[in-house]
């Protein structure tokens, strides 16, 4: 099936899949779990040979997601991205391999016939929004994909058969230059990447009559936007407005200035800017806090809806793992931890909860189906609770999600971060130091308040000024809330929970205390590495 302009009348007469009608104030309350559909799962669950080295297609499907609903699910996360849909070049490419991944657009208007069929992908619709869950498409506007050069602009693209819908060919490259940004070609000759021609009415209508039809067919909640500072940004709000749903744009950059205006055009980015020194914190002792925090606070402040309209992330697609650059737990939980107490939209990329290490492009897009979709896994573990705690925390306030996070007691090696009412203890200290941290906050709760840390279930009470003196263990993060803040018979702490309200999350948990058990197992002993404290 063609979905797109030259299909419009014909779509409009099928029956397409309802959305949830989800606007961006709803998408702030989900939590993300990303996939590559390709990586994900088999449609029979085969676990299929899979060599990321070769960028070779590995057989997931959109069948292959809805078998593991469940697993995603579980974990606490209700809406899933997967990626670009669209018809790719089939021919294997001889510098990168083959378009397993979505973003070598050939075909607009026709399905990527490796993930499956127009059937399928409205099923995977249609089985997230039964579960009450959020589906968000990867779409790629700025460009189509070429195997060869020149591209054979006269039968190759579709709907854009002709080289007048393109702009001239130049390559970006390093340019820093706005025009050559917008206007020339990602790619490069062994791969070209022709650039759309977005100043042409033509073009525009063309993707904005693509992106209503593709969104109201398949009953898209949300869309995740590649390459967003590629097209001009005038481009962008009556494209969104034709989308009809929450958009979230990529834009690859380490500066919050050149960040800034795209909040004004589109619903949201993903947050670049701070994911970078945010890394460079939490991956080694030597990391500073201040410099995330600064540019945390500039993003706050310069940002249209501050960072409340961001994905918050510290692992994707595009960039290295971070147990690629660090294996220590400790690391690794502070930093897969900050993404919750984050204003924005905490964002998981698949294979994180399974401890998957893979570097830069292609070892991070490695098959999920080799870890089994275990569940009992320690990081799985993590995010059921940070995900259950997050969503306590959004039902106990109704200012969780309009409060900006604050940042208190930030030395080199610790920070907190308060957002009522959670307070996030983090340190970059690790676990293979005898090396001990204390955070000492000042009147963040009401004077004596009875809190505890949602990871451990440890009981902390504040002082008589509200505020709270605790130590680390094992260099992990802590994350306290009040057990008035917390549902009674719920998932998270119900031996100290002591909160009203019916359970808000349907999030099915084991014991927490059962589920970090196995987490400091697993700091006592992965790599043979023992553990003190100081």
């Amino acid at each position: 099936m063609r979905v797109g302009p030259v299909s419009l009348v014909a779509s409009s007469l099928l029956a397409a899949a309802p959305t949830l009608a989800a606007n961006a104030a709803d998408w702030s309350t989900r939590s993300i779990y990303q996939l590559i559909t390709d990586r994900f799962a088999t449609t029979n669950d085969a676990a299929l040979p899979c060599d990321s080295n070769a960028r070779r297609y590995c057989g997931g499907t959109w069948q292959g997601i809805i078998k593991h609903l469940d697993y995603i699910q579980h974990m606490g996360f209700d809406a899933v991205w997967i990626s670009p849909v669209s018809a790719n070049i089939d021919n294997a490419t001889a510098a990168q391999g083959e378009a397993f991944h979505g973003y070598w657009t050939k075909d607009l208007t026709t399905l990527n016939k490796h993930f499956g069929d127009d059937d399928d992908l409205k099923a995977l619709s249609a089985a997230l929004h039964k579960r009450g869950m959020y589906l968000m498409l990867d779409v790629v506007v700025n460009h189509m994909a070429s195997p060869t050069m020149p591209p054979d602009f006269n039968n190759f693209y579709h709907p854009f058969t002709d080289q007048s819908y393109f702009h001239k060919q130049c390559f970006v490259g390093e340019s820093l230059d706005e025009t050559t940004i917008e206007q020339c070609w990602l790619g490069d000759p062994s791969l070209p990447l022709p650039d759309l021609n977005t100043e042409n009415s033509t073009v525009v209508n063309m993707l904005q009559t693509w992106i209503h039809d593709l969104v109201q067919t398949y009953g898209v909640d949300g869309l995740r936007i590649d390459t967003v500072k590629h097209i001009r940004k005038d481009f962008w709000p009556a494209w969104v407005q034709s989308a009809g749903v929450f958009t979230m744009g990529e834009v690859l950059i380490n500066d919050t200035d050149f960040a800034a205006p795209f909040t004004q055009v589109i619903d949201a980015i993903l947050d670049y800017p701070t994911y970078f020194p945010l890394v460079q914190a939490f991956v080694t002792p030597q990391g500073k806090f201040s410099t995330a925090v600064n540019m945390l606070t500039k993003a706050q402040q310069s940002y249209k809806n501050g960072l409340f309209r961001t994905g918050s992330f510290i692992e994707n697609h595009d960039q290295p793992r971070f147990q690629s650059m660090t294996k220590d737990p400790g690391l690794v939980r502070n930093a897969m931890t900050f993404p919750f107490v984050h204003d924005g939209i905490p964002i998981t990329y698949y294979g994180q909860e399974q401890g998957y290490q893979g570097s830069s492009d292609p070892y991070n897009r490695e098959a999920l189906w080799f870890a089994a979709y275990q569940q009992e896994k320690p990081l799985v573990q993590h995010y059921k609770l940070m995900n259950a705690a997050r969503k306590e925390a959004i039902a106990s306030s109704s200012s969780f999600l309009t409060t900006p996070m604050k940042f208190l007691a930030i030395e080199d090696n610790s920070m907190a971060v308060s957002k009522p009412p959670m307070l996030g203890l983090f340190t970059n200290v690790g676990s293979e130091t005898s090396d001990s941290v204390t955070w000492n906050v000042d009147s963040v709760y009401q004077p004596n308040e009875e809190l505890v840390d949602v990871l451990t279930c440890t009981k902390v009470t504040a002082n008589g000024q509200g505020g709270v003196s605790v130590m680390s263990l094992y260099g992990m993060p802590q994350v306290l809330m009040p057990v008035s803040s917390i549902a009674q018979g719920g998932a998270i702490c119900p031996a100290l929970a002591t909160g009203t309200r019916a359970k808000n999350s349907g999030v099915k948990l084991r014991s927490v205390s059962v589920a970090w058990a196995g987490i400091i197992a697993s700091v006592l002993f992965l790599g043979g590495v023992a553990v003190r404290m100081g």
